[in-house]
């Protein structure tokens, strides 16, 4: 039985700030970084064998904590980041094959990033609200179809992350390996629907906290049998 780990990243300065963030490419806030230690914390009777995370900054930071600020999670291995090969910007930097018994592969995806927020990204949400009217900016955030001006909706966010889900991260649980994905909340909210089956209705209803992981028991078939939130 493998263990799927699902941590949405600490809180950014964005966050800290209450300004939609999507795509943009905003740090960890001390908080944040604080509670990726915590997490890590909660997580060190784990052992994490391979780690995927979005291709933004918060994502990579919670990662990297939470795998190094307790020894045993990674279980003697060192966390290694595996560039895209076919990015030309890498010069090659990451042609090297590895040591699996002595590493752990970190993969940023970009198929994984937050939702995009389009025309809302960098705005106030409170002077947003008061913009457009609450039920509207409410309409734009928790909302399964209708996404914000140019930006994407829950449903545009799962048709990139669920098939990613089923074609790079589902095999490895299906070997037996754990997994953990740090990433954000709506492009966790979208794998979640797939994993727990929820209609549209349920899963505009979850609510994922800063940098707290939920753990799920995944079987050889790739079911999830189990699920907990380290609270």
């Amino acid at each position: 039985m493998a263990k799927l780990i699902l941590t949405r990243h600490g809180q950014s300065l964005w966050n800290a700030e209450n300004r939609f963030t999507g795509w943009v490419d905003v740090p960890l806030s001390e908080q944040g970084r604080a509670e990726a230690t915590i997490a890590s914390c909660k997580l060190k009777d784990y052992r994490v064998r391979v780690c995927f995370t979005s291709m933004l900054f918060r994502a990579i930071e919670t990662a990297i904590i939470i795998l190094t600020e307790v020894d045993d999670i990674c279980d003697g291995r060192v966390p290694i980041i595996k560039h895209d090969l076919d990015d030309a910007d890498w010069h090659g930097w990451d042609q090297y094959k590895g040591d699996p018994a002595q590493e752990l592969p970190v993969y940023p995806c970009a198929v994984l990033d937050e939702r995009y927020y389009g025309d809302l990204q960098g705005l106030d949400k409170a002077e947003t609200a008061a913009k457009f009217g609450q039920e509207q900016v409410q309409l734009w955030r928790r909302s399964y179809h209708t996404a914000p001006p140019g930006g994407e909706s829950l449903a545009d966010t799962v048709k990139r992350t669920v098939p990613f889900f089923c074609d790079r991260i589902q095999k490895h649980l299906i070997a037996g390996d754990n997994v953990l994905v740090a990433a954000h909340g709506n492009s966790l909210r979208s794998i979640i629907k797939h994993l727990e089956n929820l209609s549209e209705e349920e899963i505009v209803k979850v609510e994922l906290g800063t940098a707290v992981p939920i753990v799920y028991d995944i079987d050889g078939q790739g079911q999830m049998t189990s699920k907990i939130v380290l609270t």
